[in-house]
Formats: C-alpha cells, structure tokens, sequence
C-alpha cells in the first residue's frame, strides 16, 4: 500500500491487487454480520401502519456485531430497548452506507483509491467497522500488543488476523494523517 496523500482537498493511495482484494472481501464481511441482524426484528403492528423500519429490541448475540451497535442507553434497559428498536436500522444503513462508499471507490484490481471528503469519512467509518470486529475477536485491549492467543503462535492464524488489524489500522492512520494534512 502507498500511504494516503493529501491534495487539493482529494485524498489519493495506492493498493496492490491483493490488499484491495483482502480489503474489500473484510468490508463484505462486516455488511454481512450487520444484514444478518436486520433479519431478527420482529412484526410491529405500529411499523406495519406507518412504515417506519424497526430493529430487534434486544441486544445482538454475537460480541462483534454488539460491538458495533452498542447500547443506546445503559442505566435504563427498557428506554434501551425502545431506542435499538427505533435507531438501530438507521444505524446499520449508515454503517452499510460508508461500506458501500469504501467498496465503489476501492478498484477491485488494485490501483489508486480516489477519495473526497466525504468518501474519505466513508473509509474511516468502514475501516472502523472492521477493526472493531477484529478486535473483538481477538480480545485487543491494545493496538501495539499482539493478544495472547496471536502471540502464543507467532504462525497461527490469530497472529495472521492481528496483523491484518494492525495493517487495517495503518490505513486507517495513513487517511486520518492526510485530512489533518488537509484541514
């Protein structure tokens, strides 16, 4: 990866075949933990008359995708619940948004990544996502120290998934450093 530059309010890097492939296959990934979760919301008779989307009123399951759409309220688990219900599509369609934005702009072969401003927010929300699943998995409480797991086997595939956190995270890093080059 050529790290992300900044200029004229555009922002531009380079990925070789691989990485895009690598990348866009992770973003994929998290689009398909979050629609599986747009499947568990159950009939509402309000959402049936005013044709508003509804959420599961209940937390997700899985640690990763609860993760990414943590608690709208933590002391009151009731008005939580009515939030989720009420928030959490929107939430998801944001986040599958900037995914969206991240895929369309990522060529697929590889090649120079051609971003605006407000692409560029989209790759850092998707970039997120990804890490924040990663992270999760692996139990990082630190970014710059393998897990226990990954640095027990130095060739095992935790190791091989923090390393990929850790290349996502240079990413991340690389587009953060160019909008604030740019700002």
């Amino acid at each position: 990866m050529r790290p992300f530059r900044s200029r004229l309010g555009r922002f531009t890097a380079a990925f070789d075949p691989a990485e895009a492939t690598l990348l866009a296959d992770l973003v994929d990934q998290v689009r398909t933990l979050l629609a599986q979760r747009c499947g568990g919301a159950e009939d509402d008779p309000l959402a049936g008359l005013t044709g508003m989307a509804v959420g599961p009123s209940t937390p997700p399951d899985d640690p990763a995708v609860a993760r990414l759409l943590p608690a709208f309220h933590r002391d009151d688990e009731g008005l939580a619940a009515g939030l989720r219900m009420l928030r959490e599509p929107e939430v998801i369609a944001a986040k599958d948004d900037a995914a969206v934005a991240l895929l369309d702009t990522l060529p697929r072969g590889g090649g120079t990544v051609r971003l605006t401003e407000q692409t560029a927010r989209s790759w850092l929300v998707a970039l997120n996502d990804v890490r924040l699943v990663f992270g999760v998995r692996l139990n990082i409480t630190e970014d710059a120290t393998p897990p226990a797991a990954a640095a027990a086997d130095p060739r095992g595939p935790e190791y091989a998934m923090y390393l990929t956190y850790r290349w996502l995270s240079t990413i991340q890093e690389s587009l953060v450093q160019a909008m604030l080059g740019d700002a």
